[in-house]
């Protein structure tokens, strides 16, 4: 592979000259940044590469914090359960919670901004029934219900930041003073924030990239009284509330919200609830203003001849880069963490910006870098699914973050990251601006549509969780495939119909949560919209418990067309003679085995129409399905793996009526992948493993031949044909 420089971003740090110069000319690089608990010395700053500087807003500035505590950023959190067991109950409201980062605000009446719920009735407890003792943190209800369960829901100051909290303990910082974060909603933040900025762009001349990290309201991050993580949302909106906030919102949106708004149950609006209409009015509100803050920073950086970056992570909150007030910000380039082939597309395909940077794993921190370890086998991982989907839609930079001079200590390490930076700038150079083909348009329905563009069924951004990996599966296999992606809600299906391009519509997740719909389902502009879509031709998808809202007698609001339905005990008495599989199935037949996740119980097959492709256990985890002139397919969970991968294709050619077409640009062995890119008569051949391969690869005219891919291999070929 010919050796070739840019497009990568290398993390250094004092007294590390040297060992920095090396890596620049091993990995090509021609940026270098700090990163959170480094610096770059002098030195470094004058080596020939663009210099990121990492630059936090709202945090690290202790020295104006400390002055105006009554200007800290603020959550709204509630307590435990608490049972009465007689008419006097009082609630330690603090207990769970972490008294180093958060404390009680009683510069605010809570009267007027807290509230105490009786959770068995749901309703809220007249003020004048309760009081604050303010000593002790407790609130003390004077007319509570025996045997019934009550929460406070109340208003805290965050005084030290999450993430450098995060840091604090893992990196063991324990002479670091702790961040004190403040809210630029506030009067004297916000000045304070422009006026440091322009100063600090003046102390910093060798910066070329202010490197936001990113602007002011952290994720919901929150530590119980052992200091570690009590509740972690990458989605929360949380830390952006505010007394200053509540004020300004109902000004402006006509209405007041309630603590309950936020707080929801104890869930805190998960990107799994259905979301309320006043938290998507809330949502809204904040990134209206988050966007017109940050623009004021981003012009400011603007003018001393410096590119704004943002990090998509830590303060991102309000900015949501599929929102309709993110290109309102001006930002030059957005960067985030790659865990994979979901995030690297969440991150390439972001609008409005002139390039977009992947920060790749591992993190250069101790947690991997240990003696013992091997990162290279997290490495390889990292780039082989995040690959699949560069060939899709690269990023246009590349890099790692952490301690270098820990990863400078495990060379076969640095070897390999050699490797994938000459890999990746081919691949970018090769198909930055030309369109790869697709053969098919698959919209993704939920309740987040398009605002949450490849970040669907994440909790704190790549995580694995057992609830989330059977569903976490088709996102990581679509952004790879050679399909279009398009992400639509309920909302937008009720409003403007189906748009007309898409073949295929996939609804996965569980019951209630926002991905599969919930109580959307007892619409019936929806559910008649759907139905006679897929009745004219559509082809639909259902993953986990799709449509799934018990409502006149059936579960799956869509059974009729799915030609299933989920068994909750109600139609026991109801026989279910129909548990022959096919004997083979065009959605199958690549299959050796089936890997179906947590999977989903007690799915059965309505008629002898629907085709059962897999039964056991006493129940259907995969089957189709025709209803007029279209199919649906039932699937009971698909994890991310080369032979679901090749699973879900199938079932979307078979779902679109196109199985003829399935062979164009394709490779036989599902550990591998054609990419075809007829503009510029090439293709690449990838092998997805880390063994070697032998497929059967199909020209766009459908003619085979075998090809034998070395492990990890991506391999270019000419087209000879128009394709």
């Amino acid at each position: 592979m010919k050796k070739t420089r840019g497009r990568v971003t290398l993390p250094s740090e004092q007294n590390f000259l040297n060992e920095t110069k090396e890596l620049m000319e091993r990995w090509g690089a021609d940026a270098i940044r700090d990163s959170d608990g480094t610096k770059l010395d002098d030195e470094i700053k004058q080596l020939d590469a663009k210099i990121y500087t990492t630059y936090f807003v709202a945090r690290g500035h202790n020295e104006f914090a400390e002055k105006h505590m009554e200007e800290c950023q603020q959550l709204y959190l509630m307590s435990q359960f608490n049972t009465a067991l007689t008419d006097t109950l009082e609630i330690e409201f603090m207990k769970g919670y972490f008294e180093e980062q958060l404390r009680p605000d009683y510069l605010h009446d809570p009267k007027k901004y807290w509230e105490v719920i009786d959770r068995t009735t749901g309703k809220v407890v007249d003020p004048s029934d309760w009081k604050v003792n303010e000593e002790a943190d407790r609130v003390v209800i004077t007319k509570a219900v025996p045997w019934h369960e009550y929460t406070v829901s109340f208003l805290v100051f965050a005084v030290w930041d999450p993430t450098q909290m995060y840091n604090h303990i893992t990196n063991n910082w324990g002479d670091k003073p702790h961040d004190i974060p403040f809210d630029v909603r506030q009067p004297h933040s916000n000045e304070y924030m422009k006026n440091y900025l322009t100063q600090w762009l003046k102390d910093n001349p060798d910066t070329d990239v202010v490197r936001f990290t990113t602007f002011f309201y952290h994720f919901t991050l929150v530590f119980n009284n052992l200091g570690k993580e009590k509740f972690v949302d990458w989605f929360g909106y949380g830390a952006s509330v505010s007394v200053a906030a509540l004020d300004a919102f109902e000004k402006e949106k006509g209405y007041r919200l309630r603590p309950e708004d936020i707080v929801d149950q104890g869930y805190y609006n998960t990107s799994f609830r259905v979301p309320s209409p006043a938290f998507l009015d809330y949502m809204d509100f904040v990134q209206k203003f988050v966007a017109e803050e940050a623009k004021k920073l981003v012009d400011i950086v603007h003018e001393s001849g410096k590119e704004a970056m943002m990090f998509l992570g830590d303060n991102w909150i309000g900015t949501e880069p599929y929102g309709k007030h993110f290109e309102k910000i001006g930002l030059d380039a957005v960067v985030g963490s790659v865990g994979g082939g979901a995030t690297i597309r969440m991150i390439a395909d972001i609008p409005h910006v002139r390039y977009t940077e992947g920060r790749f794993l591992p993190y250069f921190f101790p947690d991997t870098f240990y003696e013992g370890n091997n990162p290279v086998i997290e490495a390889n991982e990292n780039w082989l699914t995040a690959r699949r989907a560069i060939l899709r839609n690269p990023v246009d930079r590349i890099g790692y973050g952490g301690y270098l001079s820990l990863a400078y200590k495990f060379p076969d390490f640095v070897s390999y990251i050699e490797k994938v930076t000459d890999e990746f700038r081919e691949i970018y150079e090769t198909i930055k601006v030309v369109k790869p083909y697709s053969g098919l348009k698959v919209a993704i329905l939920n309740a987040w549509g398009g605002l949450r563009t490849w970040q669907t069924h994440m909790v704190a951004h790549a995580l694995w969780y057992k609830q989330i990996y059977s569903y976490l599966g088709v996102l990581e296999a679509l952004s790879g495939a050679s399909v279009d992606v398009t992400f639509i809600s309920f909302d937008d299906v009720v409003r403007d119909g189906v748009p007309e391009d898409v073949d295929v519509i996939i609804n996965a997740g569980d019951a209630g949560t926002a991905f599969s719909g919930g109580v959307h389902w007892k619409n019936e502009k929806l559910v008649t919209a759907i139905r006679s879509w897929i009745h004219n031709g559509g082809g639909f998808i259902g993953i986990g418990e799709p449509t799934a809202y018990q409502h006149e007698g059936h579960y799956f609001q869509l059974a009729t067309a799915l030609g299933v339905d989920k068994e909750l005990g109600f139609s026991l008495s109801t026989d279910k003679y129909f548990v022959t599989p096919v004997k083979e199935h065009f959605i199958s037949a690549d299959i050796s085995e089936y890997d179906f996740g947590e999977g989903m119980k007690n799915i059965y097959a309505l008629t002898e129409e629907t085709e059962i492709i897999e039964y056991s256990d006493g129940e259907v985890h995969l089957s189709s399905h025709s209803f007029g002139n279209g199919r649906t397919v039932y699937i009971a969970g698909l994890p991310y793996s080369e032979e679901n991968t090749r699973l879900l294709m199938r079932a979307m050619y078979y779902a679109a009526h196109k199985e003829e077409e399935f062979l164009k640009w394709h490779a036989s062995n599902v550990y591998c992948e054609v990419h075809a890119y007829p503009a510029i008569q090439k293709m690449a051949i990838i092998n997805n493993s880390m063994q070697e391969q032998k497929t059967i690869v199909y020209d766009g005219e459908g003619n085979g031949k075998e090809v034998i891919l070395a492990p990890s291999e991506i391999r270019w070929e000419a087209i000879l044909h128009e394709g």
